[in-house]
């Protein structure tokens, strides 16, 4: 089967796959998947998503402090840093001179959970100073947040790219237009997905990505299951339909859009 798929996020460190990891990473590329940028949420996992890196040609991985790991227990900002986010940024920052970290992530805003917003917001703004400075793409987590998510990148014009978007039509074109990236996953196949349907069939081709998000957000027919990056298959098969073209040429759009975005040479 031809390599076309670049899952753009993807969290292979998730507790869900520790039975069959291993199994699973040795058999996505015959199932298609050419590329993964596997994304930390904290050092422990930023850490990790970088072993995985070094043990897989096809796997990237990014690294940052996602929001919710300020108020999870057994996040590394807590068990290990005490809540002290500097302390871990501060810890995490050699890991950007690997040359296998190609982005400052998960990072961004998420108003869904009780995470205090100040110290979030604050957070994130510093992930964006340091992306600028080391010249990074970001991915961006943005749940129930777009009002303060989109003020920073309206002020700060990092690069990037909003990892399951959730905003509108009119949100994506000016996010497209000022330079960053939407990420869409398997959410795009659902029966009742009006939105980000019409952001599918309207993101500019060398603007799109595709991504699971594994091991959440399965798509259709596999919703509720958990997902991985050969899935994709479906997803860029319903935004094929919704853009009218051939799913072949989705992958092979997102494919060098991700290569492009995350600096990746071939």
């Amino acid at each position: 089967m031809e390599r076309l798929i670049f899952d753009t996020h993807a969290h292979y460190v998730s507790r869900a796959f520790n039975k069959y990891r291993d199994t699973l990473l040795a058999e996505l590329p015959a199932r298609g998947v050419a590329l993964v940028l596997d994304c930390g949420t904290d050092y422990a996992t930023s850490k990790a998503s970088l072993a995985l890196a070094e043990r897989y040609d096809y796997i990237y991985a990014a690294a940052g402090i996602h929001p919710e790991s300020l108020i999870e227990d057994d996040a590394s900002t807590v068990a290990e840093f005490k809540g002290d986010w500097r302390a871990e940024m501060a810890a995490i920052r050699p890991l950007y001179e690997h040359p296998k970290v190609l982005a400052v992530g998960e990072v961004g805003l998420d108003h869904h959970w009780p995470v205090p917003k100040d110290t979030q917001l604050e957070m994130f703004e510093a992930h964006i100073r340091l992306a600028l400075e080391l010249d990074l793409p970001l991915s961006i987590h943005d749940r129930e947040a777009h009002a303060e998510i989109y003020a920073l990148l309206k002020k700060y014009k990092p690069k990037g790219v909003l990892h399951a978007f959730s905003g509108s039509p009119e949100d994506a074109k000016w996010l497209c237009a000022q330079g960053l990236y939407i990420g869409l996953g398997g959410p795009v196949t659902f029966k009742n997905a009006r939105r980000p349907q019409e952001v599918a069939a309207m993101v500019p081709p060398e603007k799109l990505l595709v991504e699971t998000d594994c091991p959440y957000m399965a798509p259709e027919p596999y919703r509720g299951k958990k997902s991985d990056s050969a899935m994709i298959a479906h997803t860029a098969a319903k935004i094929a339909e919704l853009r009218g073209c051939a799913a072949e040429d989705v992958l092979k759009m997102t494919l060098e859009n991700g290569k492009r975005l995350f600096g990746i040479a071939g």
